[in-house]
């Protein structure tokens, strides 16, 4: 039988992590270094918005750069994991309240693999990609998680990359934080630790949300792990950071 897997969300940040020796990659180098290898990964990233929900599913999903103005060496990334066509099928098949669009020409996003080449720099594990629908509800988005769950008693590694807060046009060039961003970064992490989900799918009651969360793509993902938790579950976070004044790298296991 498959050993039951964790569930991520990771603060993925600035795409140098890809390439750059810092706290966070170190940290994701660590985890994946913890974590039982996957029979696949499952990951959610904020960069993949589509109109109806999809997934890759072609054998071997290209590396997107999905990004302008940094340095050539980040563009020279390589990450050629397999993907898995006949487990994309499978979900598909297996969904009851959301029909599934099998996807062939997205690839893999720097939400997916800057993380994923600190986990897993093999690059041996099959991967797919779930994408957003930006129509839908929060209430959408982590009801379709709780339908998703599944898959952590099938070896699939889930992974919702995105980021806690998230404000580019606010965003500083140095190690800061913004007060208003430590605040929202504190109040959802009191919610997370409680276990209020419903407080943070209706996020925008919270004061701030809108200088924290101006677009909710990259706060999403974290709906999607948390609608995985079971009550046997231990939480834990690691990366417990705001950086760059409006950025939190705030990443958490449910394991």
């Amino acid at each position: 039988m498959p050993e039951k897997m964790p569930v991520l969300f990771v603060g993925h940040g600035n795409p140098m992590n890809a390439i750059e020796d810092n706290e966070f990659s170190r940290s994701w180098a660590k985890v994946g270094n913890t974590l039982p290898k996957p029979a696949a990964v499952l990951c959610i990233s904020a960069h993949w918005e589509t109109v109806g929900t999809c997934i890759t599913a072609m054998p071997s999903p290209a590396i997107l750069y999905d990004f302008k103005g940094f340095p050539e060496r980040l563009y020279k990334v390589n990450y050629p994991a397999p993907g898995a066509p006949e487990l994309a099928r499978s979900i598909k098949k297996a969904m009851s309240n959301v029909v599934l669009h099998l996807d062939f020409n997205w690839g893999f996003d720097h939400g997916a693999w800057s993380v994923l080449c600190r986990m897993f720099p093999a690059a041996d594990i099959p991967v797919l990609q779930l994408s957003l629908d930006f129509n839908k509800s929060t209430g959408f988005h982590y009801q379709l998680g709780k339908e998703l769950k599944f898959l952590r008693n099938q070896g699939v590694l889930i992974i919702g990359s995105g980021n806690m807060v998230h404000n580019l046009r606010a965003m500083a060039w140095n190690d800061t934080a913004f007060d208003w961003a430590a605040d929202f970064d504190a109040k959802l992490t009191k919610r997370i630790t409680a276990g209020n989900h419903a407080a943070l799918v209706d996020y925008q009651a919270i004061k701030n949300n809108e200088k924290a969360i101006p677009t909710n793509e990259h706060f999403l993902p974290l709906l999607y792990v948390l609608a995985m938790q079971e009550n046997t579950d231990t939480l834990s976070f690691f990366c417990e950071k705001v950086t760059l004044g409006s950025i939190s790298m705030r990443s958490l296991m449910l394991n």
